[in-house]
Order: C-alpha cells, then sequence, then structure tokens
C-alpha cells in the first residue's frame, strides 16, 4: 500500500464550523497519542496488541464517562481487524467518541492511526466499536441522555449504531445456531502423519489483580483483561508454528461479570484449528476468590499469521485436534472461518468492492440484512442532493459521486407512517401502484425482517427481453423517535434461481424507502435508488428531464397508501 493509500484510508470527520466561527469538536470525543517504548513492545520491535488494548479501552471508557456523567464499565468489543503493526518509535493516535445512547449502554467508536515521526504519514490501525453500560449510582439507575449528531458523518455513525445493536443482541444466538447446522456438516477431521498435537499448544496461567490493574471503580479494567488474554494466546500460537506469531483479527465478544481487586485470573488458550496461512486460538477468563467456584469473565476468538521476511504469511503445520471437546473446536473453527469471511466480505469491504449480487444463504443472512440497511441508511444521510424537477409536491433528486448516479423521490401522504411501512414492505403488492413491477412473488421468508422476493419487469425497448430480480427486502421498526422506518432493498443469488433465457438479470445495489412520522396522521416518505446498468433503463429520461413518470409512479404509491390507509391487513404479521 502506498502512502498515499494509507492516508486517504484514515475516516475523519470533516471541520464543521459553528455559526460562532468555531470549529465544531463532538462533545464526547476523546484523543489519546501515546508514543511506542521499548517497554511497549514484543521481541520484533513491535507494539503488543495486549497495550493497544488497553490504551483503547481506557479512551473509550473515558468517553463514555464524559457522556454518561458516571462511571461506566465495557460490556462488549466488536469484531477488531488490525490492517497494520506499529513500530518502536512511532506514534499511536487514538479517537474515541459515543456514537449513540440508548436506555443504559452507549456504543463508541474508536479510530485507531499511527503516526511516522520522521516522514510525516499516518495511516489506519483499526477501528473498532465497544459498548459500554453506565453503574448504577447512589440516586439509583442512570438514564443517559441522547446524543444529537451535528455533522454527515455523526448522522451516519448514529444511524448505522441502531442496525449493529441489533445484530449484537442477536449474534450469540445466530452464531450458535449456525456452528451447530454448519458443523454436522463438515465430516470428520483430517487426519496428518506430521500433524502439531494440539495438547501441545494449550496455555494456561493465573494473574493476581493488583490496584494498578484496576480502574477508577475499583473493578478490573478490562483493557487489562484483553491484553492478558492476548498474551496467552500468542503463546499458544507460539506453540504451534515456533515462530512469533501476528495478530489479526479479535472476533466479538462480551464481558459476562465483573473482576475485582484481589481476584484471581485464570486464562487459557488452545489453538482450535489451523488453516494454510492463519490459526484459530480459543481463550478464556475466569475469575476466583479463596474458596470460591471460577466465575466465567470473558471468552474470545482470536486469529493468527505468521509473516515471513517479505511480511507474507507463511503456511502452518497441521494440527491434530484432541479427541472430544479438541474434535468438536476444530470443527466449529471451520465453521467460524466462514462466518468470519462473510461478514469480513459483506460487512468489512467499501461500498465499491461489493459485487452487485452476493450469494445469499442462512449462515450470511445476519450480514447480509446488515448490509442491506447500512447502505440505505447511508444514502439516506448524505446531504448535497440536487433537486432535479417537482411535480405537485412530488420532488425528485439527484446526486453523482465517486462515478455514481444516486436518486431520491420524496413526498408527504396522509398516512400514519406504521400503516405505510406495512403497505410498503410486501412487495407483492407493489404491483399495484408501480407498473415496473409486473410480476413479484416470495421465494423465501428468511425471518419476521428479512424476504426474498423475485420480481419480473418489463422491458423498455419493442420486443426486447423483460428483465428479472432476485432481491433482498430487509425491514426495520424504529429503535426510537429518532429513527425512520426502513425497507431496503438489494440483489441477492440463489443457486435454485439462477437467470434463464427468458429474462435478463438485473441488479439492484441499493434501494428502497425511508418513512418517518411527522405527525401521527402525515408521514413523509423517501425513496432512494443507487443506480446500476440494470435500473438505469428505467429511470433515464427522469434523471434527464424528458420525462416526469416518477411522477406518475409515485402519484399512484400516495392514492394506494390513502386507499389502504384503514386496512387491518396491512397491521397484520403477513403469511408466506
Amino acid at each position: 500500500m502506498t502512502s498515499e493509500e494509507k492516508d486517504a484510508d484514515i475516516m475523519l470527520d470533516p471541520q464543521f464550523i459553528q455559526e460562532s466561527g468555531e470549529v465544531y469538536r463532538n462533545p464526547t470525543e476523546v484523543q489519546m497519542s501515546q508514543i511506542v517504548l521499548p517497554c511497549h513492545a514484543n521481541h520484533c520491535g513491535e507494539l503488543s496488541v495486549g497495550q493497544l488494548l488497553k490504551w483503547m479501552d481506557s479512551t473509550a471508557c473515558l468517553s463514555a464517562e464524559r457522556h454518561a456523567g458516571c462511571s461506566c464499565v465495557t460490556a462488549s468489543v466488536d469484531d477488531i481487524l488490525f490492517e497494520h503493526t506499529i513500530g518502536v518509535g512511532q506514534v499511536v493516535n487514538i479517537i474515541a467518541k459515543v456514537n449513540r445512547a440508548f436506555t443504559s449502554s452507549m456504543e463508541v467508536g474508536i479510530l485507531v492511526t499511527c503516526e511516522d515521526l520522521y516522514t510525516d504519514r499516518q495511516w489506519k490501525v483499526c477501528r473498532a466499536f465497544a459498548t459500554f453500560v453506565s453503574r448504577r449510582t447512589e440516586a439509583g439507575k442512570v438514564q443517559l441522555k441522547q446524543v444529537i449528531p451535528r455533522t454527515q458523518m455523526e448522522q451516519m455513525e448514529y444511524s448505522l449504531a441502531a442496525e449493529r445493536r441489533r445484530m449484537r443482541l442477536i449474534h450469540a444466538e445466530i452464531i450458535t445456531d449456525l456452528l451447530s447446522s454448519s458443523t454436522a456438516q463438515l465430516g470428520e477431521c483430517q487426519e496428518y502423519d506430521d500433524a502439531v498435537p494440539a495438547e501441545k499448544t494449550r496455555v494456561e496461567s493465573v494473574e493476581l489483580v493488583l490496584p494498578p490493574h484496576a480502574n477508577h471503580q475499583v473493578s478490573t479494567f478490562g483493557g487489562q483483561i484483553m491484553a492478558w488474554m492476548e498474551n496467552v494466546a500468542t503463546i499458544a500460537a507460539s506453540r504451534l508454528c515456533n515462530a512469533h506469531p501476528t495478530l489479526r483479527t479479535i472476533d466479538m465478544f462480551h464481558f459476562r461479570g465483573p473482576s475485582h481487586i484481589g481476584d484471581r485470573l485464570v486464562l487459557k488458550a488452545i489453538v482450535n484449528n489451523a488453516f494454510k496461512h492463519s490459526m484459530e486460538v480459543g481463550v478464556c477468563a475466569e475469575a476466583y476468590r479463596g474458596g470460591e467456584p471460577l466465575r466465567h469473565i470473558n471468552s474470545a476468538f482470536m486469529t493468527f499469521e505468521v509473516l515471513d521476511g517479505d511480511r507474507k504469511p507463511r503456511t502452518l503445520p497441521h494440527l491434530r485436534p484432541e479427541p472430544g471437546d479438541g474434535r468438536r473446536r476444530y470443527k466449529e473453527a471451520v465453521a467460524r472461518k466462514k462466518i468470519r469471511l462473510d461478514r469480513k466480505y459483506i460487512i468489512s469491504c467499501k461500498q465499491t468492492q461489493v459485487p452487485l449480487s452476493v450469494p445469499w444463504d442462512p449462515s450470511n443472512q445476519m450480514y447480509l440484512s446488515y448490509n442491506n440497511v447500512s447502505a440505505l441508511k447511508l444514502m439516506d444521510t448524505k446531504n448535497n442532493w440536487v433537486l432535479t424537477s417537482e411535480k405537485n409536491k412530488v420532488r425528485l433528486y439527484t446526486l453523482e459521486e465517486n462515478h455514481m448516479l444516486y436518486v431520491k423521490v420524496e413526498m408527504h401522504v396522509s398516512v400514519p407512517a406504521e400503516q405505510a411501512f406495512h403497505l410498503l414492505s410486501d412487495l407483492r403488492r407493489r404491483k399495484e401502484w408501480d407498473r415496473h413491477y409486473q410480476e413479484c412473488e416470495v421465494i423465501n421468508q428468511a425471518d419476521e425482517d428479512d424476504t426474498l422476493y423475485r420480481v419480473v419487469t418489463p422491458s423498455v425497448s419493442k420486443g426486447g427481453r423483460g428483465k428479472d430480480f432476485i432481491l433482498l427486502a430487509s425491514r426495520r421498526k424504529p429503535c426510537d423517535s429518532r429513527d425512520p422506518y426502513l425497507i431496503a432493498l438489494r440483489s441477492v443469488t440463489l443457486p435454485n434461481h439462477p437467470p434463464t433465457e427468458d429474462f435478463s438479470r438485473g441488479e439492484v445495489l441499493c434501494a428502497g424507502f425511508t418513512i418517518w412520522e411527522e405527525s401521527s396522521a402525515v408521514t413523509k416518505f423517501t425513496y432512494y435508488n443507487q443506480a446500476t446498468p440494470g435500473v438505469l433503463p428505467y429511470i433515464s429520461t427522469d434523471v434527464a428531464g424528458l420525462s416526469s413518470s416518477f411522477y406518475s409512479t409515485f402519484s399512484a404509491c400516495s392514492q394506494f397508501l390513502e386507499a389502504n390507509r384503514d386496512s387491518l391487513d396491512a397491521l397484520q404479521p403477513s403469511s408466506f
């Protein structure tokens, strides 16, 4: 990666000038800068990830407490991908700020960059999202105040925080289901004569929690626990490959209980599986005091690589799992690797790197749904739309950005927001108002919020073939009054619904509706579409100002909504 690419990869909020003329700064923002000294580094001269995790957790905690006005504790940390290592003499810059507050918890966004003082370059090391919970005070449970986003970047993170929270709440249950279904299909573990016994990689270490390890609330510092866990995981990984490993990812994890000064923390790690260029290490932390039974504090899965002299991943030796639980962990690691790749492929890559259609299956449903809704929310936060035309209060906006064309149609309807949401959620009814929807059938009702449809549209040219689309429709109700109802649409591929000769397969990258309740009877309804070659023929004349068919389509939509405003069927769960 060139220095220009690295510099461009740092996503910072552009300066926002207030009416007073002062540069706006988020009131919850906390910054930390540390120069990496030899005492912070491993024997390779690179910053210990454990030390970095301590700094990240400390900065994020201070940001959470600045917003809450009381003590806070780390509840969970989302997946972390470490893109680069940091050397001795370089500077670590950490920025943390609260993205959104809920009842008693809040999401804190963390950005870590590295600075080379001699070349004046900076590059991103990682981004992370941590959840903090406010602690009870003498007055009782703390009700957190709302975060008020001021900039486009803050509005985007505020909106996405609700979707990330939804994914965290269902994450453990879905991972358990996926592991049980995936491991049953993996068969027996392969045997290799030269495999390293997993028992050789087992590590157990105990730490006595002393005052320097505690935070200002006399609880064991969450970052310290993460650092101890990273330490035993690194030892386990080193025993497999007889070399120094580099930590690449940490999967999402939750702190299950507190630890305090005087506790003994038992840390255990073992390599669960070794793949060609990476290995998964499982690590857990348990606490006890005196004759008390062990208390489970935390568990995590960490992925390591071993780099050669050219910083390329080396091929790793095979692993021979232990009988019983060892074989179970071995198989689950294979399933987690697939889940991890899906998650990275769908969520972590930039919008321009995601192909139009992504294969759908139950193992990646959660991440595709997240990506679907997040893409629509990102479009909704854009603020440089250009009004192209307006007719009878139906407005058409366009936006050109990064060689992409975005379209927005906005209008008001005299229908309650929830009713409009339910009427528009069922795409089978869209043909009642949209002439482009010739046929629509449900392929798969994945769950209450996600449905797969096949949509057939007529040809835009005389004698041409019609198009068909395989769409994932993801719907969301508001998290609170500051959120809209959402219906997000994107193309996916299904093995049992391949393209046919009768139709040209079309693609939708991102489209959908946001529905805002302005009063009990008036709703602002906005339709978005990120134009693709498959969609552009249907909207090009409107965008060019040569047609006003958008007006007739959305006027028909308004009439459809108002004609069904009292329909009880729309508020009943769909029967597919």
